[in-house]
């Protein structure tokens, strides 16, 4: 157990990492291919950022919307035929706010050969309640070594995105004192 799962007594109970971990499946067909005829980029981040939705709400308990899509990656190209699984599943939380880690796979819909990884993304949501204001989030158990290595990297990603995001605030804050045009 982590230190994120020991609230104060009252606070909302932790879930295990499985509790909420999904798949999304779609076949990929021509509508979903861009000018070099294979799948759209943003196809698979809109399957992407719905899998890690669906997780982000399982896991909140309601609603969750997206605040940061932090990396993706895109390994190999995407062809019409392709069978995409979305598997999705939270890696960290804190207080309103969740890493969603995203790996996406895909094999072809009539060959019995393995699925093999073609992209992989880190999303960050945040829940909130009916009036879109941040609400508290159960506090994420990892359960397996992958699910405990997968929370502290977690927990890099999350420190160096709030670096970036000091450091951006202070260097625009310098400009704006110094009077320099955007």
């Amino acid at each position: 157990m982590t230190d994120q799962a020991l609230r104060p007594e009252g606070d909302i109970p932790g879930k295990p990492t499985a509790a909420s971990r999904t798949t999304l499946s779609h076949i990929m067909t021509g509508s979903d291919t861009n000018l070099l005829g294979t799948v759209h980029g943003g196809v698979i981040m809109k399957l992407v950022d719905d899998a890690a939705g669906a997780v982000a709400g399982r896991h909140s308990g309601g609603p969750a919307v997206t605040a940061s899509m932090d990396e993706m990656v895109f390994l190999e190209p995407v062809r019409v035929g392709d069978l995409v699984h979305v598997r999705a599943q939270v890696n960290w939380t804190g207080r309103s706010s969740m890493e969603v880690g995203v790996r996406v796979m895909a094999e072809r819909w009539n060959e019995s050969t393995p699925a093999s990884q073609v992209g992989t993304a880190y999303l960050v949501f945040a829940a909130v309640d009916a009036d879109g204001k941040p609400r508290r989030v159960p506090p994420v158990i990892p359960e397996t070594e992958r699910d405990k290595r997968r929370y502290q990297e977690a927990q890099i990603r999350r420190t160096h995105r709030l670096a970036r995001r000091r450091a951006i605030k202070e260097l625009r804050e310098k400009h704006i004192a110094e009077d320099i045009e955007d």
